[in-house]
């Protein structure tokens, strides 16, 4: 198992930490309920949606279904992969962040795949109830995703001379998101900064080459 532990341990803590976060939200907030944790730059914002990663949205019942389905599958060849690395000794920075992808992606499939099942439904007024003897809000594969972390970190107004939208309020940054989401966008960002480092590849000259030097 040498090689696997810290890998599946990130993907572990990420996965325990993102559901007990997202159980506790679901259980205690009522949709659209929210709190301050660094002023009105950072809040706890419970809100659900049928979709992607940062509360974007695709769009239908079917849409969700093949939204659902698509996301296991990329699941498990996102797994597949790390274990490739893993067995090659890719480096490890690299077998890090993806196993850091894997545990956001796994997390958000998590809520789409069985949420509707064990919970009630969140309303404006009536927290959720985990397992409710009425049966959960929808079937196998449309459940909605809890999101809850909000940073507006830029509210304002554009100016009247603006070229785009005038006088219109703006918020930067305002997707609502959770740590799956989080633990996904840390894992991509890494592998952009560190790629030549994580895909360098030694060239080495032929040795036919070295004897004609040697000779010349």
């Amino acid at each position: 198992m040498k090689g696997y532990t810290k890998p599946f341990s990130l993907i572990l803590a990420v996965l325990i930490l993102d559901q007990v976060i997202k159980f506790w939200v679901k259980l205690n907030m009522t949709l659209g309920q929210e709190f301050k944790i660094l002023g009105n730059r950072g809040l706890i914002h419970f809100t659900e949606n049928n979709g992607m990663a940062f509360g974007m949205e695709f769009g239908g019942e079917g849409g969700k279904l093949a939204l659902s389905i698509f996301r296991i599958l990329a699941v498990l060849g996102i797994g597949y992969g790390l274990i490739y690395m893993i067995k090659r000794k890719y480096h490890r920075g690299l077998i890090m962040c993806v196993a850091l992808i894997f545990a956001g992606a796994l997390g958000n499939i998590i809520d789409s795949t069985f949420y509707g099942l064990i919970f009630s439904e969140s309303t404006w007024y009536d927290k959720a109830q985990f397992l409710p003897a009425s049966g959960g809000y929808s079937t196998l594969f449309h459940g909605k995703v809890v999101d809850m972390f909000y940073f507006p970190l830029l509210q304002g107004t554009f100016p009247t001379w603006s070229p785009i939208w005038p006088k219109e309020e703006f918020i930067f940054f305002r997707p609502v998101f959770n740590l799956a989401d989080s633990a996904i966008s840390v894992g991509v960002i890494i592998i952009l900064i560190f790629q030549k480092r994580y895909f360098k590849e030694e060239v080495q000259e032929p040795a036919s080459y070295h004897s004609e030097v040697i000779e010349e």
